[in-house]
């Protein structure tokens, strides 16, 4: 009897740290997810976690990718997969690209500091917010491989400009305009909690916190959350050093810009000179619009769901983008991307690369910067994967043949 269970059974090498036991029984970004739930008090999940309203148009993102199935071609040599692609020139490891979050330090003290340094060692270009909680210059410093810079087209155009310049100067290499928050979308989880930037707390806000040690002995070690890269002025100059998270919050909110049209979008082109990336087309006529003023790249999003429910899904919007401007831009599809099969559905469709925020926001929640290398390693090897089982060896091969519309 003896013999037959040793012929047959392993034990697993046990694992002393929690975290890396739970680490190594997660399968995928949903996992992720589950993790981040249990380790993060309840509005802060949510924040990270909700959208806009009833929250349709997140559920769109991630399941518009179920509308289209593969064509999958069987017997070819897959024995070895290049996942690489090119993107504004630079050669990165797939097509994927990290999205502009902010104040991503509540979900770890690390915050963007975390995400910068796995996306180096993954090989990918990780973007900044503009309401990052780690300053341009901090991010540079522990990353110095491809790096964006996302801005908001303020009412303080100088404040505008200061940041775009220490952009450069810290060695950013492409610019990221987003244009879809002329106002704020209303996010009724966070009503619901009551949850505001900066939190509130009260009872309930401390009995969530005592729940969740781990997280909030790591964010009472962090230090002062601070809007880092806004924190250096406004247009009176009296913002500071940013510790006043308060005042920040009331500032960034009274920056919104309505008057915001494509002709303030000119004012880049002369300044910055790589490439440039709209955020938050959603619809044709736009996309041709920002592809006739010479920007680089489209980012087709709707925010994460985050501003105007019932937008359309990125991955649908894709096909009739591809065809009206792709042979003039960049396309990047931005949102609901949770396994590395999304990705290649996006570049069937005619995306050079896809963009996701919460995919690796739940690896942050969760764990930390071990968190996101596990979010990372599952997208790429999914992505892999994905590409070997269509036939297909190369990214470069990806094509529109491979994907058709679910019967």
């Amino acid at each position: 009897m003896f013999k037959t269970l040793r012929s047959s059974l392993r034990f697993r090498r046990f694992r002393l740290g929690r975290t890396t036991r739970q680490l190594e029984r997660a399968a995928n970004i949903a996992d992720l997810r589950v993790m981040a739930k249990r380790r993060l008090p309840g509005g802060v999940f949510d924040y990270i976690d909700g959208a806009a309203e009833d929250e349709r148009t997140l559920a769109r993102n991630a399941s518009a990718y179920a509308d289209y199935e593969f064509v999958p071609r069987v017997l070819r040599d897959v024995s070895s997969i290049d996942s690489t692609t090119i993107l504004f020139g630079k050669k990165i490891a797939f097509p994927f690209v990290l999205a502009p979050t902010g104040f991503t330090r509540i979900a770890h003290s690390q915050g963007e500091l975390a995400v910068a340094r796995a996306a180096q060692r993954a090989g990918i270009p990780y973007t900044l917010s503009t309401l990052g909680t780690r300053s341009i210059e901090e991010v540079a410093e522990v990353n110095s491989a491809s790096k964006w810079f996302q801005v908001y087209v303020w009412k303080d155009r100088g404040l505008v400009t200061e940041m775009i310049d220490r952009a450069a100067e810290s060695g950013y290499e492409t610019l990221c305009i987003t244009v879809d928050l002329a106002v704020f979308g209303r996010r009724e989880r966070d009503v619901r909690r009551g949850f505001t930037l900066p939190p509130k707390v009260g009872l309930d806000t401390i009995v969530d916190a005592a729940r969740r040690p781990s997280w909030t002995v790591d964010f009472l070690r962090g230090g002062p959350i601070r809007f880092a890269s806004v924190a250096t002025r406004n247009s009176d100059g009296d913002i500071g050093d940013g510790s006043e998270a308060v005042s920040l919050a009331e500032f960034t909110t009274a920056q919104l810009d309505a008057s915001l049209s494509w002709t303030d979008l000119e004012q880049f082109r002369d300044q910055w000179h790589g490439p440039i990336v709209v955020k938050g087309i959603q619809c044709v006529e736009d996309a041709r619009i920002a592809a006739d003023l010479g920007v680089d790249g489209l980012a087709l999003s709707n925010h994460g769901g985050r501003q105007l429910e019932g937008s359309p899904a990125p991955i649908a919007l894709l096909p009739p983008v591809a065809d009206a401007v792709g042979d003039r831009v960049e396309l990047i599809c931005d949102g609901g991307i949770r396994r590395g099969s999304d990705i290649v559905k996006a570049v069937a469709l005619g995306a050079t690369a896809a963009m996701g925020g919460r995919a690796y926001l739940y690896g942050l929640g969760a764990a930390g910067e071990r968190g996101v290398d596990t979010a990372l390693g599952f997208l790429r090897s999914e992505y892999e994967r994905c590409l070997a089982l269509n036939g297909v060896t190369s990214t470069a091969d990806v094509h529109s043949g491979m994907v058709t519309a679910s019967r």
